[in-house]
């Protein structure tokens, strides 16, 4: 079906509502009673792919300053990555509210997803600040708090539930700021690389209906000049480019220590 007949046929809304619909979902799954477990093994670490992109003359551009939201998540993200290999969730989830203020203003398309990531963020933090706060320190201290109720009643492990499916949508952020950042002139724009990454890091999770809905939803994704400009005000496309993937590589960073984690703990598949 040409692309140019279900933008004339359907409205940007619906394709908006519908991306909106299957990251929402994704944060979703594993706090009711339906599972969203795929079928087969999930994959473990990743290799090393986001990284700098950036000539012999690239100067760093203002969103990787002091006072840009890109080098604020970065900086929040690597704080959390602890000597001793643990994730540090203070941090962590410092990371997870500049990521969300960082995707807000990209549109509607993101707005309710951002929504449901600040309610599992909020989840946590009140872990994390509450009256068993010296178990919720790390995601080790986490884990090891909760294991009577993953063993038992995994949907009461709130925690670990939760971490885990922010960890799920930190993969597809990851992949969707490489691929804009890497992508040729002339080859695939944003919303296809983007789509792809939903396959490699959500896709799994969800039923054949939505990523059906997926696949439409990227079709009305932001081009990728759009993208730079709203991620990176101010800077020429090649700086931007090199900022997000710099950005990108901290995000893996955290992603490849948190899924280790989670292998090792037998939690890939507890939501």
């Amino acid at each position: 079906m040409p692309r140019r007949w279900l933008h004339s046929a359907i409205p940007l809304s619906v394709f908006a509502l519908l991306l909106v619909y299957l990251w929402a979902r994704n944060l979703r799954c594993g706090s009711g009673t339906q599972s969203c477990i795929a079928e087969g093994p999930p994959p473990f670490q990743v290799q090393q792919q986001s990284g700098p992109v950036e000539g012999a003359e690239w100067e760093e551009p203002q969103c990787l300053g002091p006072q840009g939201m890109l080098g604020r998540i970065m900086r929040q993200f690597r704080a959390s990555l602890k000597p001793e290999g643990d994730v540090e969730l203070s941090q962590y989830l410092a990371g997870w509210r500049d990521l969300v203020r960082f995707v807000t203003p990209l549109g509607s398309i993101f707005a309710f997803a951002t929504s449901e990531a600040s309610a599992k963020v909020t989840a946590l933090e009140a872990l994390v600040h509450g009256p068993q706060a010296a178990h919720y320190t790390s995601l080790g201290t986490m884990v090891a708090w909760e294991r009577p109720e993953i063993a038992s009643s995994p949907s009461r492990a709130l925690g670990s539930v939760s971490m885990l499916l922010l960890h799920r949508a930190l993969r597809w952020s990851q992949l969707c700021l490489h691929r804009v950042a890497t992508g040729m002139l002339g080859g695939p724009d944003a919303g296809v690389q983007c789509s792809d990454a939903y396959g490699t890091a959500l896709a799994p999770h969800h039923s054949w209906l939505v990523r059906q809905a997926a696949h439409l939803a990227f079709l009305a994704f932001p081009g990728r000049g759009r993208l730079l400009k709203l991620m990176c005000p101010g800077a020429r496309e090649t700086e931007a480019r090199a900022a997000l993937a710099r950005a990108a590589g901290t995000l893996e960073d955290v992603y490849n220590r948190t899924q280790g984690l989670l292998a090792e703990r037998g939690l890939l598949e507890l939501a």
